[in-house]
C-alpha cells in the first residue's frame, strides 16, 4: 500500500552533488531551442521540431509546470532538461521525459537528474499509481541503459510513430538514487 502523495511542490529547485534542477525559464530558450532542434537529442524522438512549431514551443515552455532546467552547480550552465507530466497518455500515469545536450552525454549528468526529479515526483506529484513511467525508442540504447540504472523495468512494448518502444516503470522501493 503506497502512502498518499504530498500536494504538487511547484515550482521547487532540486539538488544533487553536481547538479540544480529549477523551473525553466525564459532566459533558458537558446538551450531549449538547441534540444528541440538538435538532430543527435532528437534523433529517437521523431527529429527536430518542425520550424512552424518551433516558435510555441520558444514561447511556452518557460514556468512549464514540472518542467526543470538541469544545470551545473558550477557555472548555473544548462545542460539539459527533464519533465514529468502527472496524466499521460498512459492511463494517466506520471510519466518522466529527458533530453541532454550532446556535450554532456556520458558524464551521469542524465541519470542523476532523472533520478533526482523521479524521487521528487514519486512524493509530491498526485497520482493513483504509486509508480512513475518512461518510454523510449527500443534502439535507444543509452536510453534503456539508463533507465534500467535509476531501477526501472521494463514493462511493457508496442509500436508507435513507425518503431518499437519500450516502457519502463519504478515506484519508491525500486528507486535507485545517486551516481
Amino acid at each position: 500500500m503506497s502512502s498518499t502523495p504530498a500536494a504538487n511542490s511547484w515550482p521547487t529547485t532540486l539538488g544533487t552533488s553536481r547538479l540544480l534542477l529549477r523551473p525553466a525559464e525564459p532566459t533558458d530558450v537558446k538551450e531549449f531551442t538547441r534540444l528541440w532542434t538538435d538532430p543527435e537529442v532528437r534523433r529517437f524522438l521523431g527529429g527536430p521540431v518542425a520550424e512552424q512549431e518551433l516558435c510555441l514551443y520558444q514561447q511556452h515552455f518557460a514556468h512549464r509546470p514540472n518542467l526543470f532546467a538541469v544545470t551545473m552547480r558550477e557555472g548555473a550552465t544548462v545542460v539539459g532538461s527533464v519533465v514529468i507530466d502527472s496524466a499521460s497518455r498512459f492511463d494517466d500515469q506520471r510519466e518522466v521525459s529527458y533530453g541532454f545536450l550532446p556535450e554532456y552525454w556520458g558524464q551521469g549528468y542524465a541519470r542523476e537528474a532523472v533520478a533526482a526529479v523521479v524521487d521528487w515526483a514519486l512524493v509530491n506529484v498526485p497520482s493513483d499509481s504509486p509508480s512513475v513511467i518512461a518510454v523510449t525508442q527500443e534502439a535507444n540504447a543509452r536510453s534503456c541503459r539508463l533507465l534500467e540504472s535509476i531501477g526501472m523495468c521494463h514493462i511493457d512494448s508496442f509500436v508507435e510513430f513507425d518503431a518499437p518502444q519500450a516502457m519502463y516503470s519504478v515506484d519508491r522501493r525500486g528507486l535507485r538514487l545517486g551516481r
